[in-house]
């Protein structure tokens, strides 16, 4: 598979995910009366990267999250030359995603930016007012271990074939830990897009879920080997012809 064809898949699989899981937030967590709330916005990031996985896994290997493709290339999972395509396509597909939510969020009255738009923030942008070491270290620690989950599940001695379904459980568990503490990004390209529509603060606060997921992923990468070691040689884009899904899902 060529470099072009896995940054188009992670360009699709990424836009998937940010319309699917912010777009459930914006357009369907406050409808009255059948609002799905925070539990309803938890399963639906779980269930983007759950179906991407198994479209696009054998594809690209269906990181869409640049803190993943990170943290496996630090865990020797992916070659790290093929991380600027990767983050370029991801970043490509967050924003794309956001611009088609934009068009449909805005075509109702009452709609305004200012409301959040599914933006990551801290401090008086966080929904519970959490403080930015709060923030930090809930994204750091979240990303570790969703790094965690998805080097353990791809793992060559876990059972072939169903990792996509514990990655996506994971995100899903993430999002009812979090949401509200930043509204949860565990994926800088996910905060990346809504936050160049909303721009002022959640622009400004951006950096925070650049940072931490980063170093949540690569902390991720780095523990997994030393602690269990692994049997899984380096594979290309994070996919392993064993795999019926992907290895190596993110988001």
């Amino acid at each position: 598979m060529t470099l072009t064809k896995k940054m188009i898949a992670e360009a699709f699989g990424t836009f998937w995910l940010v319309f699917g899981g912010c777009g459930s937030a914006v357009l369907a967590a406050g409808v009255p009366n059948i609002g799905i709330g925070l539990m309803g916005v938890s399963l639906a990031f779980g269930l983007t990267v759950l179906t991407m996985a198994y479209a696009i896994g054998h594809v690209s290997g269906c990181h869409l999250n640049p803190a993943v493709s990170i943290g496996l290339a630090v865990g020797k999972r992916f070659p790290a030359r093929e991380l600027p395509a990767y983050i370029g396509g991801q970043l490509v597909g967050a924003i794309a995603a956001s611009a088609v939510l934009y068009v449909i969020a805005s075509g109702t009255q009452g709609f305004e930016l200012a409301g959040g738009f599914a933006a990551n923030g801290y401090a008086e942008h966080s929904p519970g007012g959490y403080s930015l070491a709060a923030a930090f270290t809930a994204e750091l620690v979240l990303t570790f271990f969703f790094l965690f989950v998805i080097l353990g599940s791809t793992d060559s001695r876990a059972p072939a074939g169903f990792a996509p379904i514990p990655i996506g459980l994971a995100l899903c568990l993430i999002h009812l830990i979090a949401i509200p503490v930043t509204n949860v990004s565990v994926n800088p390209a996910r905060s990346t897009g809504p936050a160049l529509f909303v721009g002022d603060w959640a622009l400004a606060q951006l950096w925070l879920f650049w940072v931490a997921p980063i170093l949540g992923a690569a902390l991720g990468g780095l523990a997994y080997p030393l602690l269990f070691g692994s049997v899984t040689p380096p594979v290309v884009a994070g996919v392993e012809k064993r795999e019926i899904g992907t290895v190596a899902p993110g988001a």
